[in-house]
């Protein structure tokens, strides 16, 4: 029996680039039917993030004029990630699989026949996985690949080379909606879910059209999430420095201590400077980052929802 599947693409201001993806998709679908590979009354899913172009009209009439296409609209903007894990939290029980992808063209649609392939092995989790990073500037690469060392040594389990393309069963649909957290990393979050997964690889291409929804600013914003989101260890290093620069002061302090008795005079003006500067710093530092943690618990007592849907246009046929 061939399964349901919706493909989920979230959306914020792609007006340029939508036709062309619905015009792709509807095609990869319509063959994926044709040859029985998934249930005729699958979907592709868009997400409209808030959007202050025509992408909600745009989607409003691929609705319209085919069944195939779906449509999910948030009541405002609450980025990247809420807006994929509300698509896939709306549909999660009119599926058996999902297909998270995003709207740039930039994910191989082909790679989809890999994922069902593995689905059909019996895996609930498929990763796309970047078989280079050739599009990418030399800066990108390197960064991206320091970044998914950090995360390992933090502790935090994630798939190098991959984003937000990966296929989901609704069982593990229903693992991650056991996850009630605000501050989302979906990166790092799905492989907390377990179950069996795979990797399929495949070339990522160059935008469409339209411009890059993630400059450096929002990039950076995004890995800090990753990192606050999935471990404490920033903290534990915090309280380990803390300690080495008590234990280094007792030193000095002995240290001094001798001089004096000695009758050994040192100005020390320099270096005294330079201690209270890089302990400055030091301690700026450490507030800061517990700052940003406990703003984070702030967040998450709050219980605010993570998004709202103002529409849903789905329709047999």
């Amino acid at each position: 029996m061939t399964e349901r599947l919706y493909i989920v693409v979230p959306c914020y201001n792609e007006e340029e680039v939508l036709p062309e993806t619905a015009a792709r998709l509807g095609a990869k679908m319509r063959a994926l039917v044709e040859g029985g590979r998934v249930a005729p009354d699958s979907r592709v899913c868009f997400v409209n993030d808030g959007s202050k172009d025509g992408t909600w009209g745009i989607i409003r009439r691929l609705h319209e004029e085919d069944p195939l296409f779906s449509g999910v609209n948030l009541s405002r903007n609450r980025g990247h990630q809420n807006a994929l894990l509300a698509g896939l939290m709306t549909v999660k029980d009119r599926c058996d699989v999902t297909i998270s992808m995003d709207a740039d063209l930039q994910d191989d649609i082909d790679a989809v026949d890999a994922m069902l392939e593995k689905r059909a092995e019996g895996f609930d989790i498929v990763y796309g996985v970047r078989s280079d990073r050739g599009t990418d500037t030399a800066f990108k690469r390197s960064t991206a690949l320091a970044y998914y060392r950090f995360l390992a040594k933090l502790g935090v389990e994630s798939v190098y080379n991959h984003a937000d393309y990966r296929l989901m069963s609704r069982r593990a649909l229903d693992g991650l909606a056991e996850f009630k957290e605000v501050n989302l990393f979906l990166r790092g979050m799905v492989p907390l879910v377990g179950y069996p997964s795979a990797s399929v690889e495949y070339v990522r291409g160059e935008r469409f059209a339209g411009e890059s929804k993630y400059p450096f600013s929002k990039m950076f914003a995004f890995a800090i999430e990753g990192v606050t989101s999935l471990s404490v260890k920033p903290i534990r290093f915090i309280t380990n420095l803390g300690v080495a620069i008590f234990v280094v002061a007792i030193i000095a302090a002995i240290c001094f201590v001798v001089q004096y008795f000695i009758g050994v005079t040192v100005p020390g003006w320099a270096s005294m400077i330079v201690s209270i500067w890089a302990l400055g710093g030091l301690q700026l530092l450490a507030i800061g980052v517990i700052g940003e943690y406990i703003g984070k618990i702030y967040l998450e007592t709050k219980a605010r929802p993570r998004y709202l849907i103002q529409d849903f246009l789905d329709r047999e046929g």
